[in-house]
């Protein structure tokens, strides 16, 4: 019997492209890291209110906001929004919004108060809760809106006024100035008074290079005069929703006023 030698079998090496499974996972970690992150500036925020180290504390809470801002949007860019990632992120909007700007004031110039200054944090840190709450359980009815103060609009205004005024508050009545400061976006935080969203808006990114050219401006300012801009900024903001409230109405008003022009013509008319 002849028999054939046998070929040698050739083994092939099996190339695995990367592993995309593990690319996935660390993609739909990235948005809860920057979350992880706000929630570190609200603590490291706490931490420097209590030594009495204000002008440190305070920026804390604008870097909070930037990280806020990003994390949402890159969970919507990569398509890993989730429960989990909305919960976390309300639970860390609590702690940066909440908690950090309650405490920096209350260090800041709530402590000549006693008690009362106890009780107005307490009361911010309340209404930033429920602004959260009825946040994540309200539908979603006009996205160019919120329904109330945001709270990390609310949190900017303490922030920015302690970075541009660090000194404490150390008599009464300048004690009676920090406490409005802290009443009225706590206040705002649960009312139904309409603030613009930025999430809808239209730069122009797209169509041109006039959206860069915007936030070139921005950034230059915020480098060369950083606490006035932040100032300006928080609360210009603030005040955005009494002039859509008083530019509502008169609206209202004039809609009124031509349809009962119309209807005294068709009542002359008939």
């Amino acid at each position: 019997m002849i028999t054939r030698p046998h070929k040698p079998v050739r083994l092939r090496a099996v190339h695995r492209g990367p592993n995309r499974r593990g690319i996935r996972r660390g993609v739909s970690l990235l948005p809860s890291l920057f979350t992880l992150a706000n929630l570190f500036c609200g603590w490291a925020c706490v931490v420097h209110a209590m030594r009495g180290e204000f002008a440190t504390a305070a920026p804390f809470i604008g870097v909070a906001i930037v990280l806020d801002m990003l994390d949402g949007r890159i969970a919507r860019m990569t398509g890993t929004t989730s429960d989990f990632g909305v919960q976390l992120d309300s639970l860390a909007d609590l702690i940066s919004f909440g908690m950090a700007p309650a405490v920096l004031v209350f260090q800041w110039g709530l402590l000549p108060l006693g008690r009362l200054g106890w009780a107005i944090g307490f009361l911010y840190l309340t209404a930033a809760a429920l602004r959260l709450a009825r946040f994540n359980i309200q539908a979603a009815t006009d996205k160019r809106y919120f329904v109330g103060l945001p709270s990390p609009a609310a949190a900017g205004i303490p922030a920015a006024t302690v970075l541009y005024f660090p000194e404490a508050l150390a008599t009464y009545p300048l004690a009676l100035l920090g406490m409005t400061m802290l009443l009225v976006p706590a206040l705002l935080m649960v009312s139904t008074i309409r603030f613009q969203s930025f999430k809808t808006l239209d730069l122009g990114i797209k169509r041109g290079y006039r959206g860069l050219v915007i936030v070139a401006g921005v950034i230059a300012i915020l480098v060369a005069y950083p606490h006035e801009t932040l100032m300006v900024m928080a609360y210009f903001y603030f005040a955005s929703g009494f002039i859509g409230l008083l530019m509502g109405r008169k609206a209202a008003d004039a809609t009124e006023h031509v349809e009962g022009d119309r209807l005294a013509e068709e009542k002359d008319a008939g």
